[in-house]
């Protein structure tokens, strides 16, 4: 019989008690695994940004507009590479529920300034010359299955037309992806001309707008003469970093990477508590194992790596099989979310600082146990009731 067989047997000495701690580590890593990848998603807009694009706000606050007559300016200014403007639209398809994120936008500027953006169906050509053609996002796509040529009406819940109605006749003419996996690509663009001429009021205003530097080391000093020109204005400007909007945006929902360190850590450190109270009773238990197997040569640095072994072996099973239910139930969730969570998908650094968690997580519970069992003295050990 080798050490594996004897730790193995060991951890399964009690199958009750060993079967309710593996669900219960389980438990614990199927919960850092969903939220690690949900907040993943959170922050990929700041993950994919370009270290050399910024965004101009209102500086009130993002949601407010901003006159159209800004664009032209910031656009003449020096540093400025190229830039795009988009706005709010509030879109859904068919139903309030199916929600879609549309931008009205120049869609050709757009594309410019991000130019990790390509056309994989359909013709970009087409969608400039025709005002009613829309760009869509592979993920949208997928998610309500729009095709080249579909015309619908997209709906608004925030613009009312002049004639009293809420809906855009569009047709699709472009489905667009991404060069960067990280990119979203759950949105539908919409020409800006189009929308602004028929929207009952809001007529020349523009949401933000996005700006190239081609160069990181001048987007200070691009964003300072940004704000500065329109200081003291009727819609004063915040100009920052795309990575920098991007977090701001996602702090809208709550400090998500404090939720997620939060929460996985309160149930690490409840679980961390029961199994290592639960292994030192468990050594307690075994007294006279250890100095049985102290009798017939095991040396003390041996029996202190069997208990170290037993509890990573315990952490192992339980973290791999909650590592394992997390990402069945992303794979199951991630189509059904595409629309709302676009690439959703178990990250690869969650597997590995997960293993490296579970291997952690198993020494440390294990460390107290294994000392007092390698310190034990036989007699002692053998003479407990």
């Amino acid at each position: 019989m080798n050490d594996g067989t004897l730790v193995r047997k060991s951890l399964f000495r009690k199958k009750t008690r060993a079967i309710l701690l593996i669900l219960s580590i389980m438990t614990a890593f199927l919960i850092f695994g969903l939220l690690g990848s949900f907040s993943r998603v959170f922050t990929a807009g700041a993950d994919s940004a370009a270290a050399d694009r910024l965004v101009t706000v209102n500086k009130i606050n993002f949601t407010l507009s901003m006159p159209y007559a800004y664009y032209d300016r910031i656009g003449a200014l020096e540093g400025v590479q190229s830039i795009a403007h988009a706005s709010w639209f509030g879109g859904y398809y068919q139903e309030p529920v199916n929600f879609v994120q549309a931008f009205a936008v120049n869609i050709e500027r757009y594309f410019v300034v991000y130019d990790e953006l390509t056309v994989a169906e359909g013709s970009l050509a087409e969608a400039l010359e025709r005002r009613e053609c829309v760009a869509v996002g592979r993920a949208l796509a997928d998610q309500y299955d729009f095709t080249l040529g579909q015309r619908f009406p997209l709906s608004s819940n925030i613009w009312q037309r002049t004639d009293g109605t809420f809906a855009w006749e569009v047709d699709v003419c472009a489905i667009f992806e991404s060069e960067t996996v990280s990119a979203p690509t759950n949105f539908l663009l919409l020409d800006y001309e189009y929308f602004n001429e028929s929207r009952a009021f809001g007529q020349d205003d523009i949401g933000w707008m996005i700006l190239r530097t081609g160069n990181p080391e001048i987007n200070d000093a691009v964003s300072q003469e940004i704000d500065f020109l329109f200081a003291n204005s009727r819609a004063e400007t915040e100009t920052t970093t795309e990575a920098a909007f991007s977090a701001a945006f996602v702090e809208q929902f709550g400090n998500i990477a404090l939720i997620v360190t939060l929460a996985v850590g309160a149930a690490f450190a409840t679980i961390l508590m029961i199994v290592g109270t639960t292994m030192i009773m468990a050594g307690n238990e075994r007294r006279r194992d250890v100095a049985v197997m102290k009798t017939l040569g095991f040396s003390a640095p041996r029996i202190f790596g069997h208990v170290i072994g037993e509890t990573v072996l315990l952490s192992l099973i339980g973290g791999l099989l909650g590592l394992g239910l997390a990402s069945g139930l992303i794979f199951l969730a991630a189509e059904a979310l595409s629309g709302s969570f676009p690439g959703l998908a178990m990250p690869a650094d969650i597997l590995i600082y997960g293993a490296l968690i579970m291997v952690g997580f198993g020494v440390v519970t294990g460390l107290a146990p294994a000392l007092n069992a390698m310190r034990l003295n036989i007699v002692d050990g053998l003479s407990k009731d």
